[in-house]
């Protein structure tokens, strides 16, 4: 395996972006934080907040995840602060999943993480995402916070 972050380019970032927008929005749903109906215009609402420039934003870096020439995945990092980073998302397509590709994407980010001076870095996964919570786990991130809710 031989894993790469290139930049996305506009045609890759439309695709993840319609990608990204419905997989968000069915998320949302899935953990009973939003209603079917309003899901896809909160999930545009909050894309265009956070990438107001699309994949020009500042201090976002979207890369394409590929082993050699085929893309695997994607990858969202942004630059927070002079210290903390965040990965917005990160994406390993069907077919691919279960291979480390995740795994390996996300050590590439500590690189660019640790050569942009960064000191940490953060994400949010779904309580529900038990494969990307135990992948998170084995690489070194700890829960620091955690939002509980008991629905009557």
């Amino acid at each position: 395996m031989t894993v790469r972050l290139d930049r996305m380019n506009s045609e890759e970032f439309q695709k993840y972006l319609s990608f990204a927008i419905k997989h968000f929005a069915e998320e949302q749903i899935k953990s009973g934080n939003w209603k079917p109906e309003e899901a896809v215009s909160k999930a545009i609402e909050e894309y265009e907040k956070l990438l107001p420039e699309g994949q020009d934003t500042e201090n976002n870096h979207l890369f394409t995840v590929r082993d050699r020439s085929k893309e695997v995945g994607m990858i969202w990092f942004a630059q927070i602060t002079n210290e903390k980073g965040f990965i917005y998302g990160i994406n390993i397509w069907e077919g691919n999943q279960g291979k480390g590709y995740g795994k390996k994407a996300m050590q590439e980010i500590e690189i660019l993480a640790k050569n942009l001076g960064l000191k940490s870095i953060g994400l949010h996964v779904f309580a529900h995402n038990n494969m990307a919570r135990d992948l998170y786990e084995k690489i070194g991130y700890i829960e620091k916070n955690i939002k509980m809710e008991k629905t009557l």
